[in-house]
């Protein structure tokens, strides 16, 4: 009877259950005309809630898919630190030009002269592998760059009157934020180490972007600065830079270096600094695969230069190495007539240094649009039609300093600002797809086992060839009779320059073919691993700015399963 009643199939239980089926409706409906929580109670809210669960919820949040941590912080702080040091640059030129009266061409050579340090980056490397300072090889010398920094701009802020003082701090300020780089950069090599590919692009990307928003955010004050407050002002403004870089020493995670227990470790003498495997932590000789004869595990400092010496000597000297080095020297040495085109601008046209900071602001800008630009449609473009169709577009758009020149643009209803303005960013933009290719070219050149140190060295290539081209541009202002106060053959002087940049074009020929062919096999080969369910046998590059939000640096990510380009690079 029960068991009848419990299965019933009569209106009872529905009638029933009407009136909580109506109790519901209206509930939902009254939760429906009842407004979302304001702002201030969402806040009260949070106040609410318990300390552990907000530090928890903190723990979750991610930096461009990276856990934070004290050690991303510094490295942040030092790129930033190396974009928003662009702030002194206009005060620099307007310091040689209008306090210590230097004529155009001699800027164009102290302006060179002042990126030395920038040549010999591998030396800061092998210094900070294998010589500890004061215990640490990454936080002391970040402090010691910093301490440099400071002191070289203070210097320049307060006492310096004469043209060897000046270029004198403005080495040692090169030579901090040089050796800087060179440290922080090796900090990163270190994190990513071991982690997977999506990490090193992740802490690459970080970089570019903490570089590029101190370039953007000192772009414009660079010039206001200097009209309002002069330029020793900038110059004590800029030292206090410098002293972030030394704060983030502090937030580097290292251990102290114990050379006796690294001596008893590696079987290394008392007293002698055990070599250090580069990017490393630890002591080579620490490994148990390592033998106290074996260069690098153990060995003493002369051991490891030599070593590296002469491994670097052996990929140098290669033909397929060489020869496409000598053509990024000679792509970068062709003469520029960049000061004589600041003298003309701020003594002839009355530039203000407020309208050139607009300038460089533009600039900055553009030039993350050159490298959106190159990332989105030109990376998979051949490298010599690269190269060719940038020295043919680069030789017809420069040309529109010979209208600014010549004031044909007037005619056109253009003021000088405005076209200055518009040629800038246009420049800009073509600029940093020119630089892209070269610094793409870099990377594929180097083999497996020296990357890193070789890669550093054709940087230094690179800046050895600006400086040459800063000289040939000197010597030039200095035939054409360009002054100050004389701009009659500055038409003749740029038109001649404009030239000279398609002098590369001739030396081509130094290129391999194999880069081109080396690409197309890359891409069937990666479009044959996507296939077969395979990894790809290319590896991607990672590109970072420089202090002034131009892309400098390229880190060759080399994937598992293949090799970086094939060929012998390759092996």
């Amino acid at each position: 009877m029960q068991h009848r009643a419990h299965h019933s199939h009569g209106p009872g239980p529905l009638n029933a259950a009407a009136p909580e089926r109506e109790a519901l409706l209206s509930e939902q409906d009254g939760a429906r005309a009842v407004p979302p929580p304001s702002l201030l109670a969402r806040l009260n809210r949070l106040r609410k809630k318990p300390l552990m669960s907000l530090l928890q919820d903190a723990k979750n949040v991610k930096v461009m898919g990276l856990e934070p941590s004290p050690e991303l912080v510094a490295i942040s702080m030092v790129y930033f630190v190396q974009g928003i040091l662009g702030l002194s640059r206009l005060a620099v030129s307007f310091f040689f030009k209008d306090e210590l009266h230097i004529e155009p061409a001699e800027v164009a050579v102290l302006t060179g002269l002042s990126s030395l340090p920038w040549m010999v980056k591998p030396l800061y490397g092998f210094l900070s592998d294998s010589v500890p300072l004061f215990g640490y090889r990454r936080r002391s010398y970040l402090v010691l760059c910093g301490l440099l920094g400071t002191v070289a701009w203070s210097t320049l802020a307060l006492g310096v009157d004469d043209v060897r003082g000046a270029v004198a701090c403005m080495l040692l300020a090169s030579l901090g934020t040089a050796a800087s780089d060179v440290v922080v950069d090796s900090i990163v090599v270190e994190r990513a180490r071991g982690h997977p590919q999506a990490v090193a692009g992740s802490l690459q990307s970080l970089c570019w972007a903490s570089a590029a928003i101190g370039g953007i955010t000192s772009a414009y004050f660079s010039g206001s600065f200097v009209q309002d407050y002069g330029c020793r002002f900038v110059f004590g403004l800029t030292a206090f830079f410098p002293l972030v870089v030394c704060a983030s020493a502090l937030l580097i995670e290292e251990k102290p270096f114990d050379a006796a227990a690294a001596a008893a470790a590696g079987a290394v003498p008392a007293g002698a600094v055990p070599a250090l495997a580069p990017g490393s932590s630890s002591p080579a000789g620490s490994d148990s695969h390592s033998h106290p004869g074996h260069p690098g595990s153990g060995s003493t400092i002369q051991q490891r230069l030599y070593s590296q010496g002469l491994a670097l000597w052996r990929a140098v000297s290669r033909r397929d190495i060489l020869l496409p080095a000598t053509f990024v020297f000679l792509w970068q040495a062709t003469p520029s007539a960049d000061s004589a085109m600041f003298f003309y601008q701020t003594n002839a046209l009355g530039f203000t240094p407020e309208f050139l900071g607009r300038v460089r602001l533009g600039g900055s800008l553009a030039s993350l649009a050159g490298v959106a630009i190159f990332n989105t449609w030109l990376k998979d473009v051949p490298l010599r039609r690269m190269l060719v169709g940038v020295m043919a577009l680069g030789t017809a758009l420069n040309s529109s300093q010979l209208i600014l020149i010549s004031g044909l643009h007037r005619q056109w209803g253009l003021s000088d600002q405005v076209f200055v303005l518009g040629d800038s960013v246009v420049l800009t933009v073509l600029g940093q797809i020119s630089w892209m290719p070269i610094l793409v070219l870099a990377a594929r050149m180097c083999p497996a086992g020296v990357e890193a140190t070789l890669f550093a060295t054709l940087m230094s290539v690179l800046n050895c060839g600006s400086i040459t081209g800063s000289a040939l541009g000197a010597g030039l202002t200095k035939m054409y009779g360009v002054t100050s106060e004389r701009y009659d053959n500055l038409f003749a002087l740029v038109a001649t320059c404009i030239a000279l940049n398609l002098a590369p074009a001739l030396f081509l020929w130094l290129l391999p073919k194999e880069l081109d062919s080396e690409k197309h096999k890359g891409e069937e080969g990666e479009q044959g691993g996507k296939a077969g369910g395979g990894p790809a046998t290319v590896g991607d590059v990672e590109m970072v700015l420089g202090s002034d939000g131009v892309a400098t640096e390229v880190q060759q990510v080399r994937p598992s399963g293949g090799g970086a380009g094939g060929g012998k690079d390759g092996q």
